[in-house]
């Protein structure tokens, strides 16, 4: 969880406790409400950099010949990714604000509301892109150089003020029209999709990116691994059933057939 070492060597360390710890939480959620984060961030960091330190070692190996002893923690890889929000804090004053969906350095960037219920995301990147945003998004071509909103560090001073000028043409216009609109003027934007229309994804779908894996119950449904490589086909072996590999992995890793089946006829496996 924290190491091998240090005063944190022998705590319990779960994803959530992790998140709090590392300040995550801290950063993440609304204003008024600190919020964990909706996956299992760290539990998932760590097993990437497991993963590229397995890889790196492999290299080091095959060009000195000599092995390595790698030490991966979850606390250790969520604060690796922690790295901005603590240089932000460090050296600039104070930790970036929770401001829910909305970026908390940059506005607008985040959820505006459309005629039809839906949530269109979108997110501005410079002076450019926001005289754009007021001439062809809003069509509104003298909020550009509105005193209020004429850099990024007055809109965010007059954020909401801003977000109701916005949403006052949004919510005259479909998520469709909007982000015809954005794309039009090359604004990024996104829709907030839910799980179910993140699996029916047309660019999922496009690129092929569900595979088949066979599992105790039938075939399930598989996102394929995210690195593609060419003439390279994914592994997508069948989902073993309860117990169904115990033994192989035993075995693999030394202990014998004798010590195994003891241990079966114990009931401890």
């Amino acid at each position: 969880g924290y190491g091998s070492s240090g005063p944190y060597r022998d705590k319990k360390a779960y994803d959530l406790l992790v998140q709090a710890e590392a300040g995550l939480i801290s950063i993440n959620g609304t204003e008024e409400t600190p919020c964990k984060v909706g996956i299992s961030v760290a539990d998932i960091s760590a097993g990437m950099y497991a993963y590229s330190g397995l890889l790196t070692a492999l290299l080091v190996r095959s060009r000195t010949g000599e092995g390595q002893s790698l030490e991966v923690s979850l606390f250790d890889s969520l604060a690796e990714w922690m790295s901005f929000p603590a240089a932000y804090a460090a050296y600039g004053g104070s930790a970036p604000r929770r401001t829910g969906a909305n970026h908390a350095t940059i506005s607008p960037y985040g959820p505006m509301n459309s005629s039809d219920g839906k949530v269109v995301f979108l997110g501005l990147q410079n002076e450019r892109e926001w005289k754009r945003f007021c001439d062809q998004v809003l069509e509104l071509p003298e909020l550009c150089m509105d005193v209020r909103f004429n850099s990024n560090e007055k809109r965010l001073q007059h954020r909401l003020e801003l977000e109701r000028i916005v949403q006052n043409v949004f919510q005259k216009l479909t998520a469709a029209q909007i982000i015809q609109r954005l794309e039009a003027a090359q604004i990024a934007s996104a829709r907030m999709n839910t799980v179910r229309e993140f699996i029916d994804h047309p660019q999922l779908k496009a690129r092929n990116r569900w595979g088949s894996v066979d599992s105790p119950v039938g075939p399930v449904q598989s996102i394929l691994p995210a690195v593609i490589m060419e003439n390279v086909e994914p592994v997508m072996n069948p989902a073993p059933s309860l117990g169904q590999q115990t033994d192989a992995i035993l075995k693999q890793i030394g202990f014998d057939s004798q010590t195994i089946d003891g241990w079966h006829r114990a009931g401890m496996i």
